[in-house]
């Protein structure tokens, strides 16, 4: 809560603006994410340029993206060679998973990915919930906004999932491997005839237990502007009986502003995306883990619901 202080006018034709000064005991509010002053506006699912149904976003860096930051050439060397021992070191230690119990392998799997974002200059914030997991131990479809390759990364940090990916992360250097390696599932976005097969198979893999990762928004969105969440993956939950677990993505730089700079949009390479991160002074990526959802209702109503709990965290 902010206290109005007003001060005198020193004169009657031109008093000064009041002042705002905030109570002791109460800290300045949190910024919040503003609408991008050029972003291209969200087309209506009938006008988009593939359909109703292909994944879609209005985000393109030219639009959504700040320019590239100048200098930062000597830290973008110092982390890229910390990044590529991070990446050197998580395949090394891949094979011998398998061979580690269930809680050893989720430690290690933590810290993998916890690794690799310090190595690329990226500090995680993690608030909200403890873990994924539901409190019983059941499985649980776990459902975010999707920004950047950093998700990926830090949800990894946070507690390993099986991700559902789009088949294009498997061919992405650094991202493809450690994601491979962990068990994602890569699919193809716009296979459709193979929808109620995945739909299945994450089902069955829910009813055992695991923790399923997805990206219900099928393609990246620069966090200026946000997309509706796909139904399909809610109906696995409702199918197996499982909560969905709503995780919210913010990128911020280290004072706290938020950024779109470390956003990974449109047609953009994960070359030029990867150099904008490590030449920035820092990267916050501010992770809140939401209380799970009940699959109750029908997968639109699900979907809602876990789209609504997204974004109010974000």
């Amino acid at each position: 809560m902010t206290e109005i202080v007003e001060r005198p006018a020193a004169a009657p034709r031109t008093p000064p603006p009041a002042p705002v000064a905030y109570r002791a005991s109460v800290a300045p509010p949190a910024p919040t994410a503003a609408a991008h002053p050029t972003h291209p506006g969200v087309l209506r699912a009938a006008d988009r340029p593939k359909g109703p149904f292909a994944p879609w976003s209005p985000c393109d860096p030219s639009t959504c993206l700040p320019s590239v930051p100048r200098g930062g050439h000597l830290r973008m060397a110092r982390r890229l060679v910390a990044l590529v021992g991070a990446v050197v070191v998580a395949l090394l230690v891949a094979p011998v998973l398998p061979l580690v119990g269930a809680a050893g392998r989720e430690r290690l799997v933590r810290r993998i990915f916890a690794t690799t974002l310090h190595a690329a200059g990226v500090r995680l914030e993690v608030s909200g919930a403890t873990g994924l997991r539901p409190d019983d131990g059941s499985g649980a479809l776990v459902v975010a906004n999707h920004l950047s390759w950093i998700d990926v990364l830090a949800l990894g940090a946070v507690t390993p999932v099986t991700m559902l990916a789009k088949r294009e992360v498997a061919d992405w250097p650094v991202i493809g491997p450690l994601a491979a390696r962990v068990g994602t599932v890569f699919l193809d976005r716009e296979g459709l005839r193979s929808l109620p097969r995945v739909v299945d198979e994450t089902a069955d893999a829910l009813r055992g237990g695991a923790l399923i990762g997805v990206f219900p928004e099928a393609t990246t969105w620069c966090g200026a502007a946000s997309g509706e969440f796909r139904r399909a993956p809610f109906q696995a939950a409702i199918d197996a009986g499982v909560p969905v677990r709503p995780v919210s993505f913010a990128l911020r730089t280290p004072d706290g502003r938020p950024t779109t700079a470390a956003s990974f949009v449109g047609d953009q390479t994960l070359g030029d995306s990867l150099t904008r991160v490590l030449r920035m002074p820092g990267v916050v990526c501010a992770v809140v883990v939401g209380d799970v959802i009940d699959p109750t209702g029908d997968r639109r109503d699900l979907a809602r619901r876990a789209s609504t709990a997204v974004r109010a965290a974000a």
